[in-house]
């Protein structure tokens, strides 16, 4: 038996518990799915803050610009126009939430700077503003009875129409009915149902050997939303972050890109600065160019890293400004107020995903995404410093809107849902094979399909991971499900999209650089991917 919600939130981020209170607030009773506790989010780990107009200095074509700038033609001006004019009413939504960003001496917003913004813009809280953010919004939810938080709750794949055999995938009437769920604590499937489903789950980092994601971004609401037929758009524009810690242990961690916006710079190994060498922006160059240009300098180099000298930043104030940073360094035996630190990029955002239009409706029915996992058309071939948190919080509220619409469209209507069946699926008995083909999955996107990509090597990498999918799919049938087999399954179909796409681009544009195709084409195009009706 199927339990009902008006709505099911898939992620417990910025865009989810958003997306919850403004339903909340419509009176929806929402059920907030997340697969390990309700603060294991990628919005735990955004530091530099969220870009918003807020200063009489700055304006919104002055960040649209700059948005579009660094998007490199693929972005929808319309989109970039809305979110970036939405902005400072949703700011003010999230403060009276309970967010507080940091204020100066004078009480007024104390604004950061970014590589690719003009103008100082950035709200933070210090260098932990998505921590500050998430913490806020649980509280505001929890303080609601009308949503239930189900942690420990991994989604397995969306229900629809089509898939109960009412309808064709990709059928104009086709729309989700509800998903089904591991109770990771319990071992067993539940089965919800919901007249609109919203997809939160957040990026999809894991699917490379080196991130700076946490291990929950494996891409389920994509892998997910692409089985169940909905649009899957620029999956080939993966976002990496040019400054990652190289610790000693071999770890990565982000090192904010607001460290270089107070005056942090690149260095080379022989201490000579080399961003000059590629932008006019130097150091504060978008980040598909900075990131880039260090992948270059290393292989000049044959070094296995660059430095960031951070010893003249924030006036002799880093510890204070960036304390999570400073913290982690040192933890790694670094002290950047004192010396230069070794970083490499890697991966970090996505910035195509589930297509949506401005109110987060995907092309399926009744199913909705928002923040990292949507790819809305503001971010075009590479995101714009901190812009994503505001992308989330806008389409949250927008989304929240058109989702009121569909809950009431359908009200009173409840599918009869089947539960999951095991049938004769065993214990798996070779764990290691998972463990294995994680493993290579990784080092395989990392080495054909990173920051300089040629056809042969997409097409190396897609016969490599083609093989994987296919003892994965035979360990999904074949044994009982478990989170590992879950995100190892997600993981590896958002690779085969990834390459997908960036076999259809015959161009070198923003965060996708090809050798094989290094010139940019007059006019920019979407790349596009859905599930033939024939897949099983």
């Amino acid at each position: 038996m199927a339990t009902h919600f008006e709505a099911i939130i898939v992620g417990s981020g910025i865009g989810g518990l958003s997306f919850a209170l403004n339903l909340a607030k419509r009176g929806h009773a929402v059920a907030i799915v997340t697969k390990k506790t309700r603060s294991d989010s990628n919005t735990n780990w955004a530091q530099g803050g969220i870009a918003c107009v807020t200063d009489q200095t700055d304006d919104f074509n002055s960040h649209v610009q700059d948005t579009l700038v660094a998007g490199d033609g693929l972005c929808d001006i319309q989109v970039v126009k809305h979110i970036i004019e939405a902005g400072p009413e949703r700011i003010a939504e999230l403060i009276s939430w309970g967010v507080e960003f940091e204020n100066g001496a004078d009480g007024r917003p104390d604004l950061g700077r970014e590589g690719g913004h003009s103008q100082r813009r950035i709200l933070h809280a210090r260098d932990m503003t998505g921590r500050a953010i998430e913490s806020a919004l649980l509280r505001a939810v929890a303080a609601l009875p009308s949503v239930s938080m189900l942690e420990h709750h991994l989604a397995i794949d969306l229900i629809t129409k089509a898939k109960l055999g009412q309808c064709q995938v990709g059928a104009t009437d086709d729309r989700v009915l509800g998903v089904h769920v591991l109770n990771t604590k319990a071992g067993r499937v539940e089965t919800l149902s919901a007249s609109a489903v919203v997809l939160a789950t957040g990026g999809m980092g894991q699917v490379y050997q080196f991130t700076t994601n946490p291990d929950i971004a494996t891409g389920d609401g994509i892998a997910m939303a692409y089985r169940a037929g909905a649009e899957v758009r620029d999956m080939e524009m993966v976002q990496f972050h040019p400054t990652a810690l190289k610790a000693p242990d071999g770890s990565r961690a982000l090192i904010s890109e607001a460290v270089r916006g107070e005056g942090a710079i690149l260095r080379d190994v022989s201490m000579r600065a080399f961003m000059k060498d590629f932008h006019p922006l130097g150091d504060l160059a978008p980040r598909d160019i900075v990131a880039r240009a260090i992948d270059s300098v290393m292989k000049r180099d044959g070094a296995p890293h660059v430095l960031l000298d951070a010893t003249q930043v924030a006036k002799g104030h880093f510890a204070e400004r960036f304390p999570h940073i400073y913290a982690t360094c040192r933890k790694a035996g670094f002290d950047l107020t004192k010396e230069p630190v070794p970083i490499v990029p890697a991966a970090h955002y996505l910035c195509g995903g589930v297509a949506t239009d401005l109110q987060g409706q995907t092309t399926l029915a009744g199913l909705f995404a928002v923040g990292e996992v949507a790819c809305t058309g503001l971010h075009g071939a590479n995101r714009l410093a901190s812009n994503s948190l505001l992308e989330a919080v806008v389409l949250a509220h927008d989304g929240a809107v058109a989702a009121d619409r569909e809950i009431a469209k359908v009200k009173g209507v409840r599918a009869d849902l089947p539960a999951w069946i095991d049938g004769s699926a065993g214990d798996p008995d070779e764990r290691v094979v998972l463990t294995h083909n994680w493993d290579e999955l990784r080092r395989t996107m990392w080495d054909y399909v990173g920051i300089v990509r040629s056809t042969k090597r997409l097409q190396r990498a897609r016969t490599r991971i083609g093989t994987l999918a296919d003892e994965v799919r035979e360990y999904y049938w074949n044994f009982r499900i478990e989170p590992r087999l879950l995100e190892l399954r997600n993981l590896i179909q958002v690779a085969e999209l990834i390459i997908d796409c960036a076999l259809q681009r015959h161009e070198s544009r923003g965060l996708h650089y090809t050798l094989d195709y290094p010139a940019k084409l007059e006019v920019a195009r979407h790349t596009s991917v859905r599930r033939p009706q024939s897949r099983p």
